[in-house]
């Protein structure tokens, strides 16, 4: 059986207020590197891991080596986490991309499967990368446990593939920063133990 510990990297400018952050290679925020810390410590504590494989972005890197280093694990990159590519609305705010592009914005949070971001990705893109990363764990990591750190998009499409849902669906599963989830899979069969999982932030100062 392999065990995935999927995490989202912790928080970064642009959560609040939103914007598309996609690429923009961002750091962790104050509080994003102490949420890192906790989700390292909360990970240390519950799991014995062998890697950990991570996005090669900043926010990601930061997450990860907060991890690792508390289990003096590897950190691996893999391109196939990147974030999701949002091509020119890259970095806009929502406010920014809702008045010049209001149906497409509107479309995004109904049909989201439908869009195709201008000079950018679609979700069927992002649902192959991860498919990638599946089939990589697969072949690097048979029966062991792993810390895999994405974004909020690529945890979410990855859930969503392991659940057989479509990415119609994408909007129903939640991904907070540093919330965890645990995946188990053996011979094509896959069970979610626990999803977005983040009481061990409690008492992490905002």
């Amino acid at each position: 059986m392999t065990r995935i510990i999927l995490v989202r990297h912790g928080h970064v400018e642009g959560i609040d207020p939103e914007r598309f952050r996609g690429r923009e290679d961002i750091p962790l925020s104050p509080l994003g590197l102490r949420q890192a810390i906790a989700t390292g410590r909360r990970i240390a504590a519950k799991w014995s891991f062998s890697e950990v494989y991570t996005s090669p972005l900043q926010r990601c890197l930061e997450t990860s080596s907060a991890i690792g280093e508390l289990s003096g694990r590897r950190i691996i990159p893999l391109d196939e986490l990147n974030d999701l590519d949002y091509g020119r609305w890259r970095w806009k705010t929502f406010d920014e991309v809702r008045s010049g592009a209001p149906d497409m914005f509107d479309m995004w949070f109904t049909a989201p499967d439908l869009v195709s971001f201008p000079g950018g990705e679609t979700l069927e893109d992002l649902q192959a990368r991860t498919a990638v990363v599946l089939h990589k764990l697969e072949e690097l990591a048979p029966g062991q446990t792993v810390v895999v750190v994405g974004h909020d998009s690529v945890n979410r499409v990855l859930l969503l593939q392991l659940l057989g849902m479509p990415l119609s669906k994408y909007w129903r599963i939640a991904q907070s920063p540093c919330g965890i989830s645990e995946i188990e899979m053996e011979d094509r069969n896959v069970r979610i133990i626990r999803m977005n999982e983040t009481c061990h932030l409690d008492g992490v100062s905002p």
